[in-house]
């Protein structure tokens, strides 16, 4: 045995010296959670001995880089730790940029664009207590993705048990209790429950309610009634029950309006609802409403076919037109079931209150169209276009339906919604003067004096006994007033149907969210979000007859396995 062989044979196991050394000054760190003099020292040590090495390799074992092994090992090297470094990119870049795809149906996992701008728009802490243990992991994702995009939002599970103290603060009645706390306000959010049928963790009622405990007005919505319009309670006849809720739930106050009872709308309005009035309105009734309108004012207008509410003179001011055809969609009966004068809506206007619908559906049953000419000052966007399969019937008593342009029928496609504004009229007051002054010439003193006399006891008790964000109604309405001086701003928004906001179809696709955001765009809520409102998870389970199951069974044991077989015996066969 030669010298060099002698050499080759001892000093390639010092190699080994340099690796175990550096094995030991990282675990030295990692134990020890920071550099230590020891852990360096090793960690040197192990890289300067690999360094030796390398360098010397050439004399100890010469021709050792030209052997045909040493290539195909360093390759091999070189390649393994180019698959763990690119490993470790991805996975860093995976983390530190993450990106979900969801793939269901109705984006079941994906919050939606009304739920990411509540929660961006949040500038305090907002924080979710759900009393339950152990967590359930479909919540904790939902609330996972609420804190993706807010990192003002946060959450945590609480066992009531364990924490009794803290359950007993938010006066915890039942386990699976979610609270959310905004300052010193709590509110109750919903109570979830356990198991596979129970209730989970609503988005929905999650971010009405971030909506409610962080907002900072509430604007009341009257709904004019007298002369046959929809009740605002659940009724055979069409009631608005489900849309009053939702507005509730939204910060709004819905009261009833007559204006046969005063000669003016009152003055804390946010906006007027006339909904599937069935008589015509007093002339002074229509006049307080071209005031009110002139004024700033907001006004949303549902009126369906064959019905004359008298509006034509507030209406052609603004170059609207109703024609009282029936519109007909015949596509949608064979589609979804629908009857032939329950058009299926997909084509949507580009305005806020329909920026997010994309090709969802909403259905208007019994709607006629809604026609504008151009008026000089006023911004019209149609709001919901029906397809070009659809038409407006001029005689839809006579059977069977058919398009026939000698009776006065009109392709489609037609417009079933429009949103008008323009420049308020008198809002040129002098700058100096209070609101309260400015509102004097517009109507009669009485009616002026009513408003003033009962908002100024509820301010007075309520700005002082606690530092509340919800304790200060006052200041809020003084906001709103100047808001409406500076805005100055008057909308109109006029639907040729009522009955897609009634109890029977409110729920029914995008329905509720073109009610819902026709009424915050009208209360000039124009810094929240308009858009889709979360969606639940529907039920897509398939339900098989022991037939179905059968059958579903020979096939995945007995019929699939053999069909594979007998094909691979007929390749074999004809391949021997």
């Amino acid at each position: 045995m030669t010298t060099k062989s002698i050499k080759w044979t001892y000093l390639k196991y010092l190699f080994w010296f340099g690796p175990i050394l550096t094995i030991m000054g990282i675990t030295a760190q990692e134990v020890a959670g920071e550099w230590s003099p020891v852990s360096l020292a090793l960690l040197i040590a192990g890289l300067l001995i690999i360094g030796l090495w390398f360098l010397l390799l050439d004399q100890i074992a010469p021709g050792f880089w030209g052997r045909r092994s040493t290539q195909v090992g360093t390759n091999a090297i070189i390649a393994t730790l180019a698959m763990f470094v690119i490993i470790g990119l991805i996975n860093f870049l995976g983390v530190r940029y993450g990106v979900q795809i969801d793939l269901t149906e109705n984006q079941l996992f994906t919050l939606s664009p009304q739920s990411q701008q509540v929660v961006r728009n949040l500038d305090q802490s907002v924080k979710v207590w759900v009393f339950e243990s152990p967590a359930n992991p479909a919540d904790q994702e939902l609330l996972e993705n609420y804190r993706r995009y807010g990192s003002n939002l946060e959450f945590e599970f609480v066992d009531p048990q364990l924490q009794p103290e803290l359950a007993q603060k938010f006066n915890v009645n039942y386990i699976g209790e979610v609270y959310l706390e905004y300052g010193n306000q709590r509110e109750l959010v919903q109570t979830i429950s356990q198991g596979e049928q129970g209730e989970r963790l609503s988005e929905v009622q999650l971010t009405n309610a971030i909506e409610r405990i962080t907002g900072d007005r509430t604007d009341k919505v009257y709904f004019l009634q007298g002369h046959g319009e929809r009740p605002l309670e659940a009724s055979d006849e069409g009631g608005l029950s489900q849309a009053v809720s939702a507005l509730e739930t939204k910060n709004f106050t819905v009261e009833p309006l007559n204006l046969a009872e005063q000669s003016a709308v009152p003055d804390d309005a946010s906006l007027i609802v006339i909904a599937g009035p069935k008589r015509a309105l007093f002339e002074p009734e229509v006049q307080a409403l071209e005031d009110y309108l002139a004024q700033g004012g907001s006004l949303l207008v549902m009126i369906d076919p064959d019905t004359n509410p008298g509006l034509e003179p507030l209406l052609s001011d603004w170059g609207v037109m109703l024609t009282n055809q029936i519109v007909i969609d015949a596509s949608g009966q064979g589609l979804v079931g629908l009857g032939p004068a329950t058009p299926l809506v997909t084509q949507y206007g580009d305005h806020p209150i329909t920026q997010d619908f994309g090709t969802g559906f909403s259905i208007y049953p019994l709607a006629q169209p809604v026609d504008t000419q151009p008026v000089e000052g006023i911004k019209e966007t149609p709001l919901v276009v029906t397809s070009p399969q659809t038409w407006a019937e001029n005689t839809p008593e006579q059977q069977p339906l058919e398009f026939n342009e000698q009776e006065g029928d009109r392709p489609g496609p037609l417009v079933l919604g429009v949103a008008l504004s323009r420049e308020a009229e008198s809002s040129t007051a002098s700058p100096e003067s209070e609101p309260e002054a400015t509102e004097i010439p517009e109507a009669e003193g009485e009616d002026t004096d009513e408003p003033e006399v009962t908002e100024t006891p509820e301010a007075s008790p309520t700005a002082s006994p606690e530092e509340s964000p919800k304790a200060s109604p006052s200041p809020i309405q003084t906001d709103k007033s100047q808001a409406k001086e500076e805005e100055a701003e008057s909308r109109l928004i006029v639907y040729g149907n009522s009955n897609f906001a009634t109890d029977s179809w409110f729920d029914q696709q995008l329905n509720p969210d073109i009610f819902i955001n026709s009424v915050s765009w009208l209360s000039k809520r124009d810094e929240q979000a308009l858009s889709i409102s979360p969606k639940e998870p529907e039920d897509r389970r398939i339900n098989l007859t022991p037939v179905q199951s059968g059958i579903l069974g020979w096939l995945a044991l007995l019929i699939v396995p053999a069909f594979g077989f007998l094909t691979a015996g007929m390749l074999w066969w004809l391949r021997r």
